[in-house]
């Protein structure tokens, strides 16, 4: 019996390749830019007698601001030149960016943080829409499990790069600096390379999916992309998932950011810090892949007995790993080197432990709000995925800016105070959906 090629799984997977390689240099570059920029400035101090007037937190911050701001207009963008193309442009700015730190500059690194954001909205709302047209609603759940597991590859893979590469260093010089942000380039090239693979098709039945608040015909142009953004953004559904998408922009900034800058920060750890942070994102991205990976496998039973149980898994995965962290970080790490004392000694036991708790938290809210969107909006996938975007990164610029000042013990509050809200309004809108799948919806 011959084999039948399916075209959807082979856009699904190497959509995940592409993602994971061109993430595999963002997410490691994200992840030690504060530490980078703080070494620049170091370096600019003790050469010039000036500092380096920049942050990683701003820059951070900046391009999720913009992020923001741009996904009001990406669906339109995506509409015009279609989902692939976006992303291929989109990842070239990705690119750009990465290359910028091996001679970074002022001027460069925010310029490049607000074309970055830019290219954030269009790259992550052409994703969605890519998803979705290659998902029906047997295979959605399956899909975003296959897509998260491969992206979050790039966290391990990305990690364990610097944590040998770091290993030892108190300082990232001039010398390692060029070496990391070289091959970081490198991969995020090959991951651009990957989008010219994927295959225009769209599934054959679409009709099995929800279609809560559809319009009548699907988004095509750029204006009526624009305008269905705003008149989804009014409805209840989404009204109540932006609560969640907020909680992963705040607790993404913390696991992406905030997190290892802490790590690297404690002198307790002496000349191993730095590279703790390489490991602490291996971990991250250990949790993300197990997560992702288990259901994706599991995605069939989501369809029976919901998405809220691993919600409601990943908030609770979360809560403790941020309890961990308040007894085993001392208060002032996010803002510098600190000498403080914690509750406890500080291990880097508990610390890998908490990394690997705040990944797969994180897998288990991001797998199921792709689901959700997928299931409830597959007509709209591009101005329901733009708006949750919207929200996320909107979240994200707060989060960054606001690491730059609040001690550990203050993010940690808003943390759990959003996570149970966002987790409460999850539950209300998988309600929703299981009511509509049994009784049909009104169309707005």
């Amino acid at each position: 019996m011959a084999l039948v090629f399916d075209v959807h799984l082979f856009n699904v997977i190497i959509l995940g390749l592409a993602f994971m390689f061109l993430f595999t240099a963002f997410q490691t570059s994200s992840m030690i830019e504060e530490t980078v920029i703080n070494s620049v400035d170091a370096e600019t101090l003790n050469k010039t007698g000036h500092h380096f007037k920049a942050t990683g937190y701003y820059s951070l911050s900046i391009i999720y601001a913009t992020f923001a701001a741009a996904n009001w207009i990406a669906p339109s963008v995506v509409a015009m030149i279609g989902p692939r193309f976006s992303m291929f442009s989109g990842g070239i700015i990705y690119t750009l960016f990465i290359l910028s730190f091996i001679k970074p500059m002022v001027w460069s690194l925010y310029t490049g943080s607000v074309l970055l954001g830019f290219a954030a909205a269009v790259l992550w709302t052409a994703q969605g829409n890519y998803l979705t047209i290659n998902s029906n609603s047997d295979t959605m759940a399956r899909n975003s499990g296959i897509f998260w597991a491969l992206l979050q590859c790039s966290l391990f893979f990305g990690n364990i790069f610097i944590y040998f590469e770091w290993q030892g260093k108190e300082t990232i010089e001039d010398s390692t600096r060029v070496t990391v942000y070289t091959v970081l380039t490198v991969l995020a090239a090959i991951g651009v390379a990957l989008f010219l693979l994927l295959r225009d098709k769209r599934p054959e039945d679409t009709d099995n999916l929800l279609s809560v608040n559809s319009s009548v015909n699907r988004v095509e142009k750029p204006w009526n992309a624009l305008v269905r953004s705003f008149q989804l953004f009014c409805t209840k559904e989404l009204l109540l998932l932006s609560v969640c998408f907020f909680y992963t922009g705040v607790e993404m900034t913390f696991f992406s950011g905030v997190y290892g800058t802490c790590i690297g920060n404690v002198a307790f750890w002496g000349e191993k810090a730095k590279g703790y942070i390489g490991l602490t994102g291996t971990l991250i991205g250990c949790g993300e892949i197990i997560g992702g990976a288990t259901f994706g496998i599991l995605g069939y039973k989501t369809n029976k007995h919901g998405r809220d149980p691993i919600v409601l898994l990943g908030y609770i995965v979360h809560i403790i790993a941020f309890y961990m962290i308040l007894l085993n970080i001392p208060g002032n790490a996010p803002l510098h080197k600190s000498e403080d004392n914690a509750y406890i000694e500080p291990s880097i036991g508990v610390g890998l432990l908490c990394a690997f708790l705040l990944g797969f938290g994180d897998s288990c809210f991001n797998t199921q709000i792709y689901s959700i969107l997928g299931y409830m909006f597959p007509e709209d996938s591009a101005p329901a995925f733009a708006l949750f975007k919207f929200t996320q990164s909107l979240a994200a610029a707060a989060g960054f800016f606001y690491s730059n000042h609040l001690q550990l013990e203050w993010q940690l509050l808003i943390l759990v105070i959003s996570g149970t809200l966002g987790t409460i309004t999850f539950f209300m809108v998988e309600r929703i959906a299981s009511e509509a799948s049994r009784t049909g919806y009104r169309k707005i």
